[in-house]
């Protein structure tokens, strides 16, 4: 079982492929938090040579690093979104990303290329949708856990300017797959409502490729 989830941020996407990776006993990986862990170790070192400083950190990467790590700051998301437009850059995630979902058999990984680039194979692809208003404030709240003095507005800004950034880059852009799933979260009425919805389609994969 593969499954890619796209979406721009703060749209469900993390939270919904956490849930169904946990429920299904899939291997979760967040191509995201690696774009946001390659710009919080260029903004950190700031080395000369950044596609060999990359790949070096890339090839010794435990998954653990990602977790432990302040990533979602306004000034690395939108750092974030200048280093998504870089094509080696995008290769050395890519490789990554590919050679992780070849190790494990069941595997969700969430991002903005994965159904289209990532995982263009995969057994179900979701798409998640969010009005930003709605994901900015996801953010903000969210990000107000470990900093009281950020800005509703900053974050908003960070956020359209990532989302429109990643929607126009030439590689690799944040589109939908034809035949993606949509999940709008903000009319949902909860996370219990976005995991039912994700599970009946990935019951409806199961019977489809193994019977009932």
């Amino acid at each position: 079982m593969v499954i890619a989830a796209d979406g721009s941020a703060a749209s469900g996407k993390t939270t919904g492929a956490k849930l169904i990776s946990k429920k299904y006993s899939l291997q979760f990986l967040s191509s995201g938090l690696l774009y946001r862990y390659a710009s919080y170790q260029l903004l950190k070192y700031k080395p000369k040579n950044a596609i060999f400083f990359l790949k070096k950190c890339f090839n010794n990467l435990n998954l653990k690093k990602l977790n432990n790590k302040n990533l979602h700051s306004p000034e690395i998301s939108v750092h974030t979104s200048i280093v998504a437009k870089d094509q080696k850059i995008r290769n050395i995630l890519k490789a990554f990303q590919k050679n992780f979902s070849k190790k494990y058999n069941k595997v969700c990984i969430e991002g903005r290329d994965i159904g289209t680039v990532i995982l263009p194979n995969a057994d179900i692809k979701f798409f998640f949708k969010c009005n930003l208003d709605v994901a900015a404030r996801r953010r903000f709240k969210e990000l107000r856990k470990t900093n009281k003095h950020i800005n509703f507005a900053d974050v908003k800004k960070a956020m359209r300017i990532r989302d429109n950034s990643d929607k126009k880059r030439k590689n690799s852009p944040l589109i939908q797959a034809k035949n993606a799933v949509i999940v709008q979260t903000d009319k949902l009425k909860n996370i219990k409502g976005m995991l039912n919805k994700m599970s009946k389609i990935i019951e409806e994969k199961i019977k489809e490729k193994y019977g009932s």
